[in-house]
């Protein structure tokens, strides 16, 4: 994981402001680089290029510094990502060094003219629709004067462009909007690229787009990305036939199992092996180096179930639970009432890691009691609300409250008499559940589109929610929680696992023709229908408990939801 910042600006070099600079570092602790290039534009215009990379290790056997130079040409790569595989086939070892040279080698063409130089752009493109993987990343193409930028197409890492004159570009990872500056996310659609050869004397600069394969509706833009780069299919719109429903199959249940599993086999193994390195064989056996964002749902501990069978039984597993003091709810407490012990999550969490322990023994669970008073709250109030920047209602403040505290994982754990000692993780990966409920009918919303208009409207729900997964959430998410100098990883996002499951019809996944029948003795009928399938495999992976558990949205289950009293709703945009 790192952190980005680039400007390109007519006759000046532009600087992250000291707060952001800050914020990029809490990103990357581990390295931190700045390059500059003098990009001419013609007779004596000339542009200023700043770019600033701080990097957090977490695969390779060496921190591998940003940005990337290549001495050769001038070319330089910022980058924020996890390749997980390129054109289809797993990277180990340093992702950002074979990226790099990839793209190096995309860009080399034989002369300048502007055929060569439209085929350099064609090959850099699809080089970088060859990734499978959470990114974002800024990459100068020095040969060929091609700048290019973008997100991956989910969204999942952070990518915000300053609102500023049409002369400068200044994008950034994150940013602190304190000193009022306006910041937008770049859009999770596709790769910008700026013609450098084309720069004005004045006026906008000249940036194209070349959308993502899923987004590409003109033959100019099918034409110029190759085909084999589309990232997943469109959703699954069959609509079943009977009017019965269809619950999940045994052999659905044990294909979602194995894609899901190698999903989390790329996200939970090789990870921070240089700083395992440096060590020296000095690092604790049982230490964690994989934390959960852990409500003790479904969603999470299923991921913490499958965890099991990948990490070597030596190591830990932490699981962070955070709860919160909530003025609004806890103002009358008995004697001696804990308000963090009252908090949904902390209840489900206690219930689902004794399962957990049960079901997997053997393995050290750590459960991280994270509590927050409500007078923490208000001290970081400020931050948080620069780091989720620019969203900015009351329901993405209630989520963010959560996350970041329970990414800086620092709290409480108990031993089995029940005594309580400080700990903070030293796991620098954690992994989250998002995306579960919007492949497979986890929220309240889905069940009323199927019960308004039946199957055509839960499958238009369910493709609305996918579509933007990015807009709503993941941003911000990566944002909040890298500040911690932690990267999240959300295994339900995989490229592979979401294709499998956009191609399952919906009974599959959520059929809500074949309501719960708590009576029952079959699975597929006393289970709930939202999130069937997982539900399914919870139970086939020996977790009963938690394959019944229902859903629960964070900002309640945590408590961070309407803090002060008086009437707000989460759309409630913040001054």
């Amino acid at each position: 994981m790192c952190g980005i910042f680039f400007s390109l600006c007519r006759a000046r070099s532009i600087q992250p402001d000291p707060g952001t600079a800050r914020l990029l570092r809490n990103r990357g602790p581990d390295s931190v680089g700045t390059h500059q290039v003098r990009v001419h534009a013609h007779d004596d215009v000339y542009y200023e290029a700043t770019f600033v990379s701080t990097v957090l290790s977490l695969r390779g056997t060496a921190i591998t510094g940003q940005p990337l130079i290549d001495d050769a040409s001038g070319s330089a790569l910022c980058w924020n990502g996890e390749a997980w595989k390129f054109a289809g086939q797993p990277v180990t070892g340093s992702d950002s060094q074979l990226l790099f040279q990839n793209l190096l080698q995309a860009c080399t063409t034989r002369s300048n003219g502007q055929r060569e130089r439209e085929l350099a752009q064609r090959q850099t493109v699809n080089a970088l629709l060859s990734i499978g993987g959470p990114y974002a990343f800024v990459f100068y193409d020095a040969r060929n004067r091609y700048l290019y930028h973008g997100r991956d197409c989910l969204g999942r890492r952070s990518l915000l462009k300053k609102h500023s004159s049409d002369d400068h570009l200044i994008i950034s990872s994150v940013c602190d909007n304190t000193t009022g500056d306006n910041w937008a996310e770049i859009e999770a659609d596709g790769i910008h690229v700026v013609d450098l050869s084309q720069l004005p004397g004045h006026g906008p600069l000249p940036i194209s787009h070349v959308p993502h394969c899923r987004q590409c509706t003109h033959a100019d833009q099918l034409h110029f990305v190759d085909p084999q780069n589309v990232p997943f299919p469109q959703m699954n719109d069959t609509i079943p036939t009977s009017g019965f429903g269809v619950r999940p199959t045994l052999q659905t249940v044990n294909q979602l199992q194995a894609s899901l599993s190698s999903s989390l086999a790329l996200r939970v193994q090789h990870v921070r092996e240089a700083k395992d390195l440096a060590k020296n064989g000095h690092q604790s056996t049982d230490e964690a180096r994989v934390a959960i964002l852990f409500s003790g749902g479904l969603d999470c501990t299923l991921l913490a179930r499958l965890a099991h069978e990948l990490i070597p039984r030596e190591q830990g597993i932490d699981l962070l639970n955070v709860a919160f003091e909530n003025p609004r709810i806890h103002s009358k407490l008995a004697p001696n009432e804990s308000p963090y012990e009252l908090c949904p999550d902390r209840i489900t969490g206690r219930t689902s890691h004794a399962e957990l322990t049960q079901v997997c023994p053997g393995r050290t669970w750590r459960f991280v009691e994270v509590n927050v008073p409500y007078s923490q709250t208000l001290a970081h109030r400020t931050k948080v609300m620069a780091l989720m920047h620019p969203h900015n209602t009351e329901m993405d403040l209630s989520i963010s409250y959560a996350l970041y505290f329970a990414s800086r994982g620092s709290g409480f754990v108990r031993d089995t008499q029940d005594t309580t000692a400080p700990y903070s993780t030293p796991a620098h990966v954690l992994l989250s559940g998002l995306g579960a409920d919007e492949l497979f009918g986890g929220y309240g919303r889905h069940a009323v589109a199927f019960a308004h208009e039946g199957y055509a409207s839960l499958i238009s729900e369910l493709t609305l929610d996918f579509d933007r997964i990015g807009k709503r959430n993941l941003g911000r998410d990566d944002r909040v929680i890298s500040d911690s100098g932690r990267e999240v990883r959300f295994p339900y996002l995989d490229e592979a696992f979401v294709s499998f499951v956009l191609c399952l019809p919906v009974t599959s996944k959520c059929d809500f023709a074949v309501p719960q029948d708590k009576d029952s003795e079959d699975p597929g009928t006393f289970l709930e229908p939202g999130k069937r399938a997982l539900r399914m495999l919870a139970w086939h992976l020996g977790m009963k408990g938690v394959a019944a558990e229902k859903k629960r949205a964070i900002q309640f289950g945590s408590r961070t939801a309407k803090m002060e009293t008086g009437k707000t709703k989460g759309t409630q945009v913040l001054t």
